[in-house]
């Protein structure tokens, strides 16, 4: 697994779907959970595994109803087994693939899968913008991690993995970690701020459309272990439309979205940030960071359309978790939610 995937497109799309082949033939309900809901978002990889997909929700499904009828517990995670209950509560087919459409200035999309993903620390208020890394918590170095990373190795001078997301929300949608047995928490540093930065730059030519995002601690990262967020999209995220002000429009975006064209100068923003114990989000791309600072989670009360907003939410797109909210939700109560973001 050393040479990257990340040189073009199609080396890219070949190593994300061959992995997900492989984890499929894995035993768990987890690695089967992960491919369904990557399938889900990404009609041409669903097609070519919809087949395999359907024998193994049938073999799992057939090994819950099994052990249930006998009484016994089920194998594994209390959290990817309660979400495949749910999987088999509305059946294979009636798993809905992503769906998404434009509501005045943001994007919106239906999410079935991720409906049921576990909140973990996301749901826990706050107290400050870092915590040490706990090594009897949730993190990246857990054994039944490995097989959800499908690349590691020397990555312009870091040693990198790239984990799939389990519940995915934008395309080629994965999890970059770098130096990850180093137990770093989910705290940016100068090193990896400036890595990062100069990573944006060079995987452009190769990959049109990369973007590496991050959540801070209390900006709704789900794990505190140093990672990143890196994901390509055929089109520009909300937040990068001409239209706004902080990209020379006329109009005020809801947040105070800042932009840095230099890498120091950036730096110096994050550390005042992390001075005045401010947590933000970041969307690097090529020359280029958004930096949105916020209220910490827990802090604030959302309405229940949404689970909590991040760097996706931030930049201007929402995942709904029922039919109607996806149908129903305008342009006002996007706007309403995001000022309540204003540190």
């Amino acid at each position: 697994m050393k040479q990257s995937p990340m040189e073009s497109r199609a080396a890219m799309q070949q190593a994300f779907a061959s992995g997900l082949e492989r984890l499929l033939q894995q035993p768990g309900l987890g690695s089967y959970i992960l491919v369904h809901a990557n399938a889900s978002f990404d009609a041409e990889i669903y097609q070519s595994l919809k087949s395999q997909l359907g024998r193994r929700f049938d073999q799992h499904a057939e090994y819950c109803r099994l052990t249930l009828s006998e009484g016994r517990e089920l194998v594994g995670a209390a959290d990817d087994n309660l979400v495949f209950l749910k999987l088999m509560a509305i059946g294979f087919e009636g798993v809905h693939a992503a769906e998404f459409r434009n509501e005045a200035d943001w994007e919106l999309q239906f999410n079935h899968i991720r409906a049921f993903r576990p909140s973990r620390m996301t749901s826990e208020p706050a107290l400050g913008i870092s915590r040490p890394f706990d090594p009897n918590g949730f993190h990246f170095n857990k054994p039944f991690l490995r097989r959800e990373a499908f690349w590691r190795g020397d990555l312009h001078g870091v040693e990198v993995e790239l984990m799939y997301n389990k519940f995915p929300f934008v395309p080629m949608h994965c999890l970059l970690v770098p130096d990850r047995t180093r137990r770093l928490p989910q705290l940016l540093t100068r090193k990896y701020h400036d890595y990062v930065w100069e990573l944006a730059e060079r995987l452009w030519s190769g990959l049109p459309g990369v973007g590496i995002a991050y959540n801070s601690f209390a900006a709704f990262a789900s794990v505190n272990h140093l990672h990143f967020q890196l994901f390509i999209r055929p089109q520009p995220l909300p937040l990068m439309g001409d239209h706004w002000r902080h990209n020379g429009g006329e109009r005020d975006y809801p947040l105070n979205c800042e932009i840095y064209e230099s890498a120091a100068e950036a730096w110096q923003r994050i550390e005042l940030l992390h001075r005045s114990e401010i947590s933000y989000n970041l969307i690097y791309q090529p020359g280029r960071l958004y930096c949105i600072p916020r209220k910490r989670q827990g802090s604030y009360q959302h309405q229940p359309w949404t689970r909590g907003f991040a760097w996706y939410e931030l930049a201007g797109g929402f995942t709904t978790f029922s039919r109607s909210d996806f149908d129903t939700l305008d342009a006002d109560a996007i706007i309403h939610e995001l000022v309540k973001l204003r540190p």
